[in-house]
């Protein structure tokens, strides 16, 4: 093999990976000067909401209550050890709010939401829906696209926040009820070290950005694959893997931000 032919082997992926990124920050701009058109329909977004954000209610809630639960228990046995069960409380709390409350609420919505936006999307453009919008004179980007993204990056901090407080409340009946961890230690510890913009905040600000990255992830997957049923069934497989690997990237990055002071 020749050098000329290994390297055009060696850039070709190269080339299409950087291409794929342009197209994706094209699209990401385009998208984000097509949003101010929705105050004047804000049902659009209602309705994607409701969509994507209350259908994952359920796993997010049970998800919540067995990973609080847990982590009173793991935590128990920990404390237990060194005479600090008294800090169970604000143990759960603090893994909750800082690290697992916005990283696994974000991979159960990627798993669940982003693969229904990936097919939806790519079903509308095999079927030719969105072809048939610009035949009509309608951007499909502010018509689909926009509403679906704020709806799922409005969703994905509202569902950790309902996981971080069902996880607490699952810490609280292990570690209260079933193991007999003084009540008024729990919740005074966790109120007295729990800071609201230190661990809260920062842990709503992360969830906010996973919510960003997946939904749009998600929605770009499905928008760029081939109208073939074969290229959206691995556009789904593409927005669970892509997905995973941005939010404990970003997720890293983010820590070694907000608490590396």
């Amino acid at each position: 093999m020749s050098v000329k032919n290994w390297l055009s082997r060696l850039g070709a992926p190269l080339r299409d990976y950087i291409e794929s990124i342009g197209l994706g920050a094209r699209t990401f701009g385009t998208m984000l000067g097509l949003s101010p058109g929705l105050l004047k329909r804000p049902r659009l977004v209602i309705e994607q909401l409701h969509f994507i954000g209350n259908y994952s209610m359920l796993i997010i809630t049970l998800s919540g209550l067995f990973v609080g639960m847990v982590l009173g228990l793991q935590g128990y046995y920990t404390l237990n050890k060194y005479g600090a069960e008294q800090s169970l409380g604000l143990l759960v709390a603090l893994g909750l709010t800082r690290e697992l409350g916005p990283v696994i609420t974000a991979l159960l919505f990627a798993g669940r939401a982003g693969t229904s936006l990936t097919a939806e999307i790519g079903l509308m453009k095999a079927g030719e829906q969105l072809s048939a919008m610009e035949m009509m004179a309608v951007n499909p980007i502010q018509r689909v696209l926009a509403p679906r993204f704020w709806a799922g990056a409005l969703s994905v901090p509202l569902l950790a926040s309902v996981f971080s407080a069902v996880g607490v409340l699952g810490g609280w009946l292990v570690g209260v009820q079933l193991i007999g961890v003084d009540d008024g230690a729990f919740w005074s510890q966790m109120q007295g070290g729990v800071d609201i913009w230190k661990d809260i905040f920062n842990g709503f600000a992360k969830s906010v950005v996973f919510g960003i990255a997946i939904t749009f992830i998600a929605l770009y997957q499905g928008y760029e694959a081939q109208p073939t049923p074969e290229d959206v069934a691995r556009a789904t497989t593409r927005t669970v893997v892509i997905s995973s690997l941005m939010i404990w990237w970003l997720d890293f990055m983010m820590t070694a931000l907000m608490f590396s002071k």
